[in-house]
């Protein structure tokens, strides 16, 4: 499949996958047809990489379907000005999303192969306001904080503490929460200094591992 090829199945993807089911932000569905996706699968995924379904990525992980990257960026409302902590790498596609729409993007990935991939391929596209690091994203990046957005793409027994505590005033979280096979979307909100949380969707995440997600 060529770089055309590519790029016409994606528009597809965001019309016939986002738009259908009901993604509405503008800029959400510009950022999805802009980033290559395919650039983010081994090659030998690359005729699924647009077809709405998580793929496999090595190391046990895998890259969010379409559908779910794009609900999870919208829930967050980006405006353009935020600092955002995204928390599990991965491929680094959702980071690219994250850049498309937002200031600048902390990602921390504790697999230390997959974050060393996912920053080169950030690079080689050309993102200079993502930040990958190595660690333990279940507490968070205290030394960056507080955020505006924080995304987490892996399953959580509940919603994280230290994440909930590394808002800033008006920030939103948003985080799949319940058992390591099956959670459903949570979306926790800061407003006068208190936090609210409401459910949305099922969803199936690999699940988070740390100090305030699940054992190894």
């Amino acid at each position: 499949m060529d770089e055309g090829e590519f790029d016409r199945k994606r528009l597809e993807m965001v019309e016939y996958q986002l738009k259908a089911r009901g993604i509405r932000d503008r800029r959400v569905l510009d950022a999805m047809s802009r980033v290559p996706r395919h650039v983010f699968v081994p090659d030998k995924l690359r005729n699924r990489v647009y077809c709405d379904t998580p793929l496999h990525i090595g190391e046990g992980q895998t890259i969010s379907q379409p559908y779910m990257v794009a609900l999870m960026t919208e829930i967050l409302e980006l405006t353009g000005s935020e600092k955002v902590l995204e928390v599990g790498t991965g491929s680094g596609y959702q980071a690219a999303i994250l850049a498309e729409l937002a200031d600048f993007v902390y990602s921390i990935e504790r697999i230390a192969s997959l974050a060393e991939k996912a920053r080169q391929r950030l690079e080689v596209l050309g993102y200079t306001n993502v930040e990958v690091r190595v660690g333990d994203g279940s507490i968070g990046l205290q030394s960056e904080a507080p955020f505006d957005a924080i995304i987490v793409t892996a399953g959580a027994p509940e919603v994280p503490g230290s994440l909930c505590s590394q808002l800033a005033e008006g920030g939103r979280l948003v985080v799949p929460v319940g058992s390591r096979t099956l959670q459903r979307l949570h979306l926790a909100r800061r407003k006068h200094g208190q936090l609210t949380t409401t459910e949305s969707t099922g969803c199936v995440f690999v699940p988070l591992i740390g100090e305030e997600g699940w054992e190894s």
